[in-house]
C-alpha cells in the first residue's frame, strides 16, 4: 500500500542519518544509487526527503546504509515535498539558482509560451542530468539539464 507524509519531521530526520552515515561510510550518492536502476538525481532527492523510492530501489539504499526495515519503509512513503524555507535562499550554491530563476524566470517563461503556447513544463514527468564538463578557458563548468514534459493549459 502507498502511504503519504503529513510533515517533514520524520523525513528530516531520517535525511539526518542518511547523510551522517553516507559520511561516516564516505560514500558517494553515485556510490549509493548503484544497483537501484534509477539515475543519481532522483535518488539523491529522495535521501533528501522529495522523493519516494520504489522498495527494490529503498532495499539497495538500506543494504549499503545498514538502514533497518522501517527506514526503508520510511523510504518509500510520499513525502512533503519542498526542500526550502521561505523567503530567499542563504546557501550560496542554493541562493545561484534561486538568482538564475531571478533574472532567467520570465524569459524562461516567455520563451515556453512562445515556443510550446500556454502551458506548463512539469515537474513531475521531469528529468534533471548535472554534468561537470571541462571550460576552454580555464576551470570546469556545470551543465545542467532540465527536461520536462510539456502540458498546456485547456479551456473548461
Amino acid at each position: 500500500m502507498i502511504h503519504s507524509q503529513n510533515s517533514k519531521d520524520a523525513r528530516q530526520a531520517l535525511t539526518d542519518r542518511i547523510l551522517a552515515i553516507k559520511g561516516a561510510k564516505d560514500l558517494s550518492f553515485a556510490q549509493i544509487t548503484e544497483g537501484t536502476g534509477l539515475s543519481t538525481t532522483y535518488v539523491t532527492a529522495a535521501l533528501l526527503g522529495q522523493h519516494p523510492l520504489p522498495a527494490d530501489a529503498a532495499a539497495v539504499v538500506a543494504d549499503k546504509l545498514e538502514l533497518d526495515a522501517d527506514a526503508a519503509a520510511l523510504l518509500q512513503t510520499i513525502p512533503m515535498r519542498g526542500s526550502l524555507e521561505q523567503g530567499v535562499p542563504t546557501d550560496p550554491t542554493v541562493y545561484r539558482f534561486y538568482e538564475m530563476l531571478q533574472v532567467y524566470g520570465t524569459t524562461f517563461k516567455a520563451l515556453v509560451h512562445e515556443e510550446f503556447g500556454d502551458g506548463i513544463i512539469s515537474a513531475i514527468n521531469f528529468k534533471v542530468d548535472i554534468k561537470k564538463v571541462e571550460d576552454p578557458e580555464g576551470g570546469s563548468r556545470a551543465v545542467i539539464t532540465l527536461d520536462g514534459k510539456y502540458l498546456p493549459y485547456k479551456p473548461f
